[in-house]
């Protein structure tokens, strides 16, 4: 679902802010009834773990966490390594390699990949209060970029618009599944009651695993995304979380990072996060990830002019964004975008003002407000943001 409101747009302070650190608990009830009964990790006691945690560790060391995309497009890879100095920026840590013949990166006979770090954040589940993930893009032997590696693109256009100053604000959709593929708390036989209650709904026949959720917020705004919200969605066990609105690369990180904080502390509870845009066929609604792009143009007085000489943009190049909007070129997303269940046709270009069954929707605060931003509701559930970025750049503001 949308952002709701043009505040996070029109009103954004790019100045940092106090954080607040609480801790996350590991224990969970999940696991109990015929819930998660075949899940390895829900039956694992989290506890033991907190023992080791106690230990003391030198001081002089620190643990880093390499993270990137494989060859999928839309799964991640990470590994560790213990550092002796606390970086002050991502280029003074090491670049790393990787075997990209097992990610589907590279042959066998010429495997070496590399990894070269990009951005920063602190981890949410080492102990050491320097611990860091490090988000990472990657390259082939020769240096050059590897197919999946999107970020490389992006980077370029930002280096050539920062005049414009681009935001993005992007909110992520995904369902929570048993670990046998079922919507996790759907009856095992049989569907739950039809879409209507679910939504921003309150209460344990409509919600299921908020403490999951709760502690995934937590996580991230301890890492330093720029998390902005969250909430339950349409189809019961499906969520919505929001990053941004942040400049240039900022929310495509952040992106990443968060879905993989997601996944590893759904990894605790035994239950799996998938992002596919259609996880259950029907009259259940597909998961997208609404992208909301702004310039410094559309952010000021007579700021909708811009933002319809966009859109006008977006219509002539519409085959182009949905070939970028899916890992698969589209393919994911002719099982979501059906013109019905609140998306477009995927064989359409459309837009409107607080429509949400079309392309690009202006929200209503932003047509009041003569300026602001456009939310394009085409990317799926399992986009790379980077593609999606750079598309929105390439079309709107470098007319490629």
């Amino acid at each position: 679902m949308a952002l709701r409101c043009a505040g996070l747009f029109l009103g954004k302070e790019l100045a940092s802010s106090g954080k607040q650190v609480r801790a996350l608990s590991t224990t969970t009830a999940l696991g109990q009834g015929n819930f998660l009964k075949n899940s390895p990790n829900a039956a694992l006691d989290k506890t033991i773990l907190d023992r080791y945690r106690k230990l003391e560790t030198p001081v002089d060391r620190y643990q880093a966490t390499y993270l990137w995309i494989d060859g999928t497009g839309e799964n991640v890879r990470l590994k560790d390594r213990v550092l002796d100095k606390i970086p002050s920026s991502a280029a003074d840590l090491p670049k790393w390699q990787y075997d990209g013949s097992s990610t589907y990166q590279a042959s066998g006979e010429n495997s070496d990949t590399t990894l070269v770090p990009r951005a920063i954040y602190k981890d949410p589940f080492k102990p050491g209060k320097n611990d860091i993930i490090v988000m990472c893009d990657t390259y082939k032997a020769d240096g050059t970029a590897t197919e999946s590696n999107k970020r490389a693109s992006l980077q370029a256009a930002i280096d050539k618009v920062t005049a414009h100053e681009p935001w993005f604000g992007i909110e992520q959709e995904y369902t929570l599944l048993d670990v046998d593929g079922h919507p996790f708390g759907w009856p095992a036989n049989g569907f739950p009651a039809p879409q209507g209650p679910y939504y921003c709904g309150v209460g344990a026949d409509r919600v299921y695993a908020r403490d999951l959720v709760e502690a995934h917020a937590l996580a991230c705004l301890y890492a330093g995304v720029d998390f902005a919200g969250t909430n339950a969605e349409v189809m019961p066990a499906q969520w919505e979380y929001q990053v941004g609105p942040s400049v240039g690369m900022k929310a495509a990180d952040d992106l990443w990072m968060s879905r993989y904080i997601l996944q590893r502390i759904a990894e605790e509870f035994g239950v799996v996060v998938t992002f596919d845009p259609k996880p259950m066929e029907g009259p259940w609604n597909g998961a997208g990830a609404h992208t909301n792009f702004s310039t410094k143009a559309m952010r000021s007085d007579g700021g909708m002019k811009p933002i319809e000489e966009a859109i006008e943009k977006l219509s002539k190049r519409h085959d182009r964004h949905i070939k970028a909007y899916d890992p698969k070129e589209g393919k994911d997303n002719e099982r979501r975008l059906v013109g019905r269940l609140e998306t477009s046709s995927i064989d359409k270009f459309s837009w409107g003002i607080a429509n949400r069954g079309v392309s690009v929707r202006v929200p209503r605060g932003v047509a009041n407000a003569g300026k602001g931003y456009l939310e394009d509701r085409r990317p799926s559930s399992n986009c790379d943001p980077y593609a999606v970025c750079d598309a929105l750049i390439r079309t709107c503001l470098l007319d490629e």
